[in-house]
């Protein structure tokens, strides 16, 4: 990137992030790249028209934006949170299974993309919140009441984590409640944890914490575990690790920080609680399409329906990324697919020229 310095601006420090909303865009008339950054809350200047609107700068949203800018379409990328990367920034292990790469955790894999993205052209603005969008029309409409308007839209807004949506869940976020078992393994060494779920994701971070927690209790519905295989096998017997099935968590108990956590076992007439120091909730994922769930077709749990070509029912709306595929929601899965549809809508572009 050119030395801003020039430009009244500082130098832009990786990964992207500022208070405010920020916009990367192209200087009419000069080729020069200009940086405009506006308080949160503030408008920003907008064309009227873009080839592309990309709702999201996960790794899909992120693909798609540097496909879409090689081959010369005007586009905008609208992100919610203050930096990009999605949920690149909520992977704490290790990224073996992207071709290439052997990196240790989602931020250091986001690192590798900075030359590229910093080299681009297109737009993209952070912090970013939509009011509504108008599939038909092309049409988004922001919560600053600025109105944007394109030929196509891309979305990858991902998936979110389930709640368990009981007492004390909301309440004791970050403060007993777990993100990630990975990141914070060495803070809990000497604790009693509760895990709740029974699939690879539960069963992987209950292996994980058996080596340093005294307990950990894993509660799940189920009548088995649905993990795999060679997770189960490991869990059965082992000496730190207690299995609830059938059973329900209902109630996350305590003052300042989680002490405990009320379980509800099939048939038994009331719950009972179990001393734990941290919880850590994992019950699936759901697709994040509020937005617009009520103007495309979705499949049973949720997700965007999409063709081969990444195109959702509304024509020209486009869906990659998790938010489109509940079997198999990769990194690689998810950068292929914001390739697809920016090739896509690159072929319909040049064909109306």
């Amino acid at each position: 990137m050119e030395n801003l310095a020039r430009q009244g601006c500082s130098q832009i420090k990786w990964p992207l992030s500022f208070a405010g909303s920020w916009r990367l865009a192209q200087r009419p008339g000069n080729g020069t790249r200009k940086i405009e950054l506006a308080l949160a809350g503030s408008n920003h200047t907008s064309d009227s028209m873009h080839d592309v609107l990309i709702i999201g700068a996960g790794p899909a949203g992120l693909a798609a934006a540097l496909w879409c800018d090689e081959l010369g379409l005007d586009t905008l990328v609208l992100e919610q949170a203050e930096t990009v990367g999605g949920q690149l920034l909520s992977i704490y292990s290790r990224i073996e299974n992207y071709p290439g790469v052997n990196v240790e955790n989602g931020r250091e894999f986001l690192e590798l993309w900075s030359t590229k993205l910093e080299a681009a052209e297109f737009d993209l603005w952070t912090n970013t919140t939509i009011e509504s969008v108008d599939l038909k029309a092309k049409r988004v409409v922001l919560q600053s009441g600025e109105q944007l308007q394109s030929i196509s839209i891309i979305f990858a807004t991902g998936v979110r984590r389930r709640q368990l949506g009981i007492p004390g869940e909301t309440e004791f976020a970050g403060r007993g409640i777990l993100d990630s078992a990975t990141r914070d393994r060495e803070q809990l060494a000497g604790k009693d944890v509760c895990i709740v779920g029974g699939g690879d994701a539960a069963a992987e971070n209950a292996l994980l914490l058996a080596d340093v927690c005294p307990t950990v209790t894993v509660v799940h519905r189920g009548r088995t575990l649905r993990a795999r295989r060679e997770f189960t096998e490991q869990m059965v017997g082992h000496h730190s690790i207690t299995i609830f099935p059938e059973s329900l968590v209902t109630r996350i108990l305590g003052k300042t920080q989680v002490e405990a956590v009320e379980i509800l076992r099939k048939d038994a007439l009331k719950p009972f609680q179990m001393a734990v120091q941290s919880v850590l909730v994992r019950i699936g994922v759901e697709p994040n399409t509020e937005l617009i769930r009520e103007q495309v077709n979705l499949g049973e749990n949720g997700y965007v329906i999409v063709n081969s070509e990444q195109e959702t029912s509304v024509a020209n709306v486009f869906a990659i990324g998790d938010v489109a595929n509940p079997l198999a929601p990769t990194i690689s899965g998810a950068t292929g697919a914001g390739a697809t549809a920016a090739k896509v809508i690159a072929s319909r572009l040049n064909k109306r020229k």
